[in-house]
């Protein structure tokens, strides 16, 4: 079982969540159309091949903090739209959480978490109940360090993060969009699950699925 995160380790990770949003493109901007501009995916997908085609020039001795430094400036030059900034923000707190870290095991893992939430929660300027991508990374980020603090290896914690991102982006289908293009939907944005909330659920499934097949 895998017990932590190498250098090496991310960059295969960034690597398969760059394929798992270019796989669910369609799906996610199909899920947009219902409630938003219908270009989320497609949105994502620049930013993650940005991503991508940045990540075959990384050296993984540069470190976390380097690396999602890197990487956000990549998907903050091809993505003009609020989720550039937003995940900008994310990969760079995130990165600077650990960045005295040569490895990750679940508690770190958790600080990176935890800071790449609550990088988005200040930099989007949204809160839990709005309907964003926020109603998925905080409710993960907090399992993620709940179960580290209880002792939980990497993958137990990961695989309880997972199901409360999967859970809670299955909730924002309940929920009245309060911010973004969708909330001049008013209540007919409610039966619809949040297309941002879904990509957050397909990347942190996705770092779970690659640390599983590393097993």
């Amino acid at each position: 079982m895998k017990e932590t995160i190498s250098t090496e380790d991310f960059i295969i990770i960034l690597n398969d969540i760059c394929k798992t949003i270019e796989d669910q493109k369609d799906y996610l901007s199909e899920l947009d159309r219902k409630i938003g501009d219908g270009d989320h995916g497609v949105t994502m997908n620049i930013g993650w091949m940005a991503v991508k085609e940045k990540l075959s020039t990384i050296n993984p001795s540069d470190g976390f903090h380097k690396i999602c430094t890197q990487i956000a400036s990549s998907f903050l030059s091809a993505v003009g739209a609020s989720a550039g900034p937003l995940y900008a923000t994310a990969l760079m707190r995130g990165g600077g959480a650990v960045k005295d870290k040569n490895s990750l095991d679940a508690m770190s893992f958790s600080l990176f978490l935890n800071a790449a939430a609550n990088g988005i929660k200040e930099r989007g300027k949204a809160e839990i109940g709005d309907k964003t991508m926020l109603d998925v990374w905080i409710p993960a980020a907090d399992e993620m360090k709940k179960k580290a603090s209880e002792g939980a290896n990497l993958m137990e914690a990961l695989e309880c993060t997972v199901n409360t991102a999967e859970n809670a982006m299955n909730n924002t289908k309940n929920l009245l969009a309060k911010k973004g293009r969708s909330s001049k939907l008013g209540n007919r944005s409610i039966g619809h699950i949040d297309p941002g909330a879904a990509s957050s659920f397909a990347i942190i499934n996705s770092i779970f699925q690659t640390l599983k097949e590393m097993n």
